[in-house]
């Protein structure tokens, strides 16, 4: 004779691990991938951008932007170092998927932010790899948290 309580138990475990299967079986295009590009494929970052170019990249931060007629640099200080608001984060050494995902986030209309979103509006994945790559290039006073305990 059949446990019910113990077939429901195996039945809720099976279905748990279809489910977590399911969503690590994607296909060539990552989830995280931009909304504006899922498309193209790209899969070189979690991000799902094509490789930066750190020169590219810093010439693009220098450069002001239509919308509002800022540069990176104006708001983030130069290399991303010195925000001119205590609010706006250093971008300096960031981990490049992070900085990716946040202007893909902006860009996508998934976060908002006043200033970050028209700045981000109308960059290409290129674009926003190339300033991931050029941040996270730059030396920084960012400390990396893995495997620090509290006492």
């Amino acid at each position: 004779m059949t446990n019910p309580a113990l077939t429901n138990k195996f039945l809720a475990i099976a279905l748990l691990a279809s489910i977590a299967l399911a969503g690590c079986s994607g296909g060539d295009t990552p989830a995280e991938h931009s909304a504006a590009d899922r498309a193209e494929g790209h899969t070189s970052s979690s991000a799902g951008l094509p490789a930066g170019h750190i020169a590219a990249g810093e010439k693009l931060a220098q450069t002001k932007g239509k919308a509002t007629g800022q540069s990176c640099f104006d708001c983030h200080g130069a290399e991303g170092n010195a925000p001119i608001d205590e609010t706006y984060p250093k971008l300096a050494g960031q981990y490049y998927d992070y900085i990716a995902h946040s202007l893909q986030a902006y860009r996508d209309g998934d976060r908002d932010h006043p200033l970050m979103s028209s700045q981000a509006k109308d960059l290409t994945d290129q674009q926003i790899a190339d300033l991931a790559a050029y941040f996270g290039s730059r030396k920084g006073s960012l400390q990396d948290l893995h495997g620090m305990h509290h006492d």
